[in-house]
């Protein structure tokens, strides 16, 4: 059943849920690609900065679409253990698509980072932005990521997130969200895009210029 009608509406609901963030000091951090729209809307409604968290899903060898694992900037790696071992994936596997998607993974930073350079987020609550969370491997990486970086506190933020993800993502403590919140919580999540009326692909197109008006627009107010 579709609960939104595209990211931007998926983005709206989220930022209503989210009001009591306003005022804090928070950086908003989207998922590229398709968390970037979501995000550009909650970063608007609570008048707070814009960034991106880049982060790889690793897909099983024979079912890319099924997330083993993800992988972030500053050489962060997360396994999801229990699908590992359901999918019998071995070392010389996991290593060989680690590797292709570190490829993409670097590029993509590459080409996000030589015009904007990352937002501190030293001692600041990082509010980390996804269209939807089915397994939490991407969501689990991004938050790890977010840590690193010296984020005080991290919020994962996502219109729509798999019951068993969320209760994962939450242990064991510190490890990944400190508190995961959600428009909706299904049971029975086969995909994020089934939530969607319009699901269509993000480019990176896109992508610059949600974070470029989102630079623009708090230039304006300060």
């Amino acid at each position: 059943m579709a609960l939104f009608t595209d990211r931007a509406d998926a983005g709206r609901q989220l930022a209503h849920i989210l009001t009591g963030f306003r005022g804090q000091n928070i950086v908003v951090l989207g998922l590229p690609r398709g968390g970037v729209p979501v995000a550009a809307e909650v970063a608007k409604a609570l008048d707070a900065p814009l960034d991106v968290i880049i982060v790889r899903k690793l897909g099983l060898p024979f079912d890319l679409e099924v997330a083993m694992g993800a992988i972030g900037e500053n050489g962060v790696r997360v396994f999801n253990p229990r699908v590992l071992a359901l999918a019998e994936v071995t070392g010389a596997q996991i290593q060989a698509v680690e590797r292709r998607e570190r490829i993409v993974l670097e590029a993509r930073a590459a080409e996000l980072r030589c015009v904007r350079p990352p937002l501190n987020l030293a001692g600041r609550t990082a509010v980390i932005v996804d269209d939807g969370v089915a397994t939490g491997s991407t969501a689990r990486a991004a938050c790890r990521v977010a840590r690193h970086l010296g984020a005080a506190r991290v919020v994962l933020a996502v219109p729509v997130i798999a019951a068993q993800a969320e209760s994962e993502l939450r242990q064991p403590a510190g490890t990944a969200a400190d508190e995961v919140i959600a428009v909706a919580t299904p049971f029975g999540f086969a995909a994020v895009g089934q939530y969607y009326r319009r699901f269509d692909a993000v480019g990176e197109a896109e992508v610059s210029a949600l974070l470029t008006a989102a630079a623009e627009r708090r230039s304006d107010t300060t």
